[in-house]
């Protein structure tokens, strides 16, 4: 692969990790609008879980991330 093609996947991977990080963001503040107590607690699970898998994601784009920087140091 050439170095413009892992530049251009370094750029989709940051676009995901910043709409991922939003929405992540996004819920979290979801959740604390909703501790008043107005969801029941299996709305307020399938948020929590849904945050948890969200941050799974960051975790597998962000390593992704670090394997093409060494890619593009190699190239």
């Amino acid at each position: 692969m050439s170095e413009p093609d892992y530049r251009s996947q370094l750029e989709r991977v940051d676009a995901d990790l910043a709409r991922l990080r939003q929405e992540v963001k996004e819920l979290r503040r979801e959740i604390g609008e909703r501790r008043d107590g107005t969801t029941d607690a299996a709305e307020m699970s399938a948020l929590f879980t849904n945050v948890e898998q969200q941050e799974a994601l960051i975790e597998d784009f962000e390593l992704r991330r670090q394997h093409l920087l060494r890619r593009l140091e190699e190239a």
